[in-house]
């Protein structure tokens, strides 16, 4: 990382969650684009399809946005798809608020139009949540077959 304290001071923080996954997104400015999640570069991500999802807020908007950004992204908790959705809000998260910061608010409504467009679900978190089983039942909605003979 450059000596010049520009590319150090203009950063921000963003989460994403998606049921029991949280990503915490850091934007970064910098000198060439990088982005990696739990410290893998995101090139190498398996399966295809996860780093696909993980890639759709990025290329929505075009490298004008991000060519001259660093995005370091922590995940924890939750499967590898829910991981995988909650990085990508988180994602487009910072790359909205980095905009917002230290951008005009042309730009950033521009960006957030664009996601939106896209799909909602990568600024706005799922409210979904598993529902819990009840007593004297199999699971939280189906019951014991009655019978009456």
């Amino acid at each position: 990382m450059p000596a010049d304290k520009n590319y150090a001071l203009k950063q921000v923080q963003t989460f994403g969650k998606k049921k029991t996954a949280i990503a915490v997104a850091t934007v970064t400015k910098a000198a060439q684009c990088s982005i990696k999640v739990n410290g893998v570069p995101l090139q190498q991500i398996l399966p295809d399809t996860l780093r696909a999802k993980i890639m759709e807020a990025i290329t929505v908007v075009g490298s004008k946005y991000y060519s001259r950004l660093r995005i370091d992204v922590t995940v924890h908790g939750g499967g590898q798809v829910s991981q995988a959705y909650a990085a990508r809000q988180a994602i487009a998260k910072g790359l909205v608020a980095f905009f917002q910061k230290y951008h005009n608010e042309v730009e950033k409504a521009a960006l957030k139009d664009k996601f939106l467009a896209y799909d909602k679900f990568l600024l706005i978190a799922d409210p979904r949540r598993c529902e819990p089983k009840k007593w004297g039942r199999h699971s939280a909605r189906t019951r014991f077959t009655k019978s009456y003979r």
